[in-house]
């Protein structure tokens, strides 16, 4: 019987980008240890963790140093899975909740995993007066690139978690700067610092 008392586990699949709460991401998958986690997502209907590869070039197969991963990662949920043109799994997956890894293991076939607590869920909090440039920013990008996120601006445009994880997920960040903001848990400190982040004119 499992000890109850144990912090949950995630799989983690290491990659060179950040995955947000609400974005969805294209994989290629063809490691056979991820082959393996994503078997095991679909027999168990669970997820499994995006963590940014903080060093190295992104090639697992390296060696462990290259695999080193932020602390801070994103539960990710297979939304839609298919065949590339090579042959390849390709997996369309939706970031959910952010988590922190405590503690890191390594099964025999390589896949890291990692004993997580789980990150507060996001408050449900209006938009401060301060932060409305973000948000005409984000109406603005939407309203040109268009997508689902477009189809949300009326419900969602004044709930200042939406509109900080849509703009981490959609202006040109670095993947650092990135990390820093997924690291975050108030969401109005998160629209402080993209405000800071944005160039000045």
């Amino acid at each position: 019987m499992p000890n109850e008392s144990l912090p949950p586990s995630l799989s983690l699949f290491p990659l060179p980008t950040v995955l947000v709460p609400g974005a969805a991401l294209g994989l290629r998958v063809f490691e056979p240890r991820y082959l393996d986690l994503v078997s095991e997502c679909g027999r168990r209907g669970t997820g499994f963790g995006v963590c940014l590869l903080m060093n190295g070039d992104g090639d697992p197969d390296e060696g462990a140093e290259t695999t080193a991963a932020a602390a801070f990662g994103t539960e990710a949920v297979i939304e839609d899975f298919g065949t590339g043109d090579d042959g390849l799994l390709t997996l369309r997956v939706r970031g959910r909740r952010r988590f922190h890894a405590r503690q890191l293991r390594v099964r025999d076939n390589g896949l890291q995993v990692a004993e997580v607590e789980w990150c507060d869920d996001d408050p449900v909090e209006p938009l401060r007066p301060e932060h409305g440039l973000l948000a005409t920013l984000l109406q603005g990008v939407l309203e040109q690139v268009g997508g689902e996120h477009a189809d949300a601006l009326d419900t969602r445009i004044d709930d200042a978690a939406w509109v900080g994880w849509r703009l981490v997920e959609m202006l040109p960040l670095d993947d650092l700067q990135r990390q820093q903001l997924l690291q975050l848990d108030d969401p109005h400190e998160r629209l402080d610092r993209l405000l800071h982040l944005l160039p000045e004119d």
